[in-house]
């Protein structure tokens, strides 16, 4: 069980932090594939040259790099899950959000670049189990526990 249920104004609310946060780890990790390329590259010259000399100032500079984008992007998911949220999926920015459905622990599901939250789905369901919510879902739902 998580340690938190949203409400769908709370998850709404903080959608904007979320979008920031989610555009950054996704910068970052593409950085971070985008170095290993650069590292598998070199490994394939060198190999292929039978051993070079290689500029160990530009591999330095390259892993200090790809530690602080590392960095970046641990942070940026610590701080999405720390609000409660579980990122499913980085590559598309697929984000769900516990919430209680009749004693009943679901998702209310939110894709980066959707306007609002506008689906949810069963735990043991993804994102082709997607449902449009119903607004009577949320009927009550400021008696409901956090």
């Amino acid at each position: 069980m998580p340690q938190r249920f949203f409400k769908l104004r709370e998850a709404e609310e903080i959608l904007p932090l979320l979008e920031k946060l989610l555009n950054t780890a996704i910068g970052e990790k593409k950085k971070l594939e985008d170095l290993e390329a650069t590292f598998t590259g070199i490994a394939q010259h060198i190999l292929l040259r039978g051993g070079v000399l290689i500029d160990r100032a530009k591999i330095a500079g390259l892993k200090i790099e790809r530690n602080k984008s590392a960095v970046v992007l641990q942070e940026a998911l610590a701080h999405i899950e720390s609000s409660g949220c579980l990122v499913k999926d980085l590559d598309t920015g697929l984000v769900d959000f516990p919430f209680l459905l009749d004693q009943r622990e679901v998702y209310l599901c939110w894709k980066l670049g959707e306007p609002a939250i506008g689906f949810w789905h069963g735990t043991d369901e993804g994102f082709d189990g997607r449902k449009p919510i119903d607004k009577k879902m949320f009927e009550g739902e400021e008696e409901r526990p956090n």
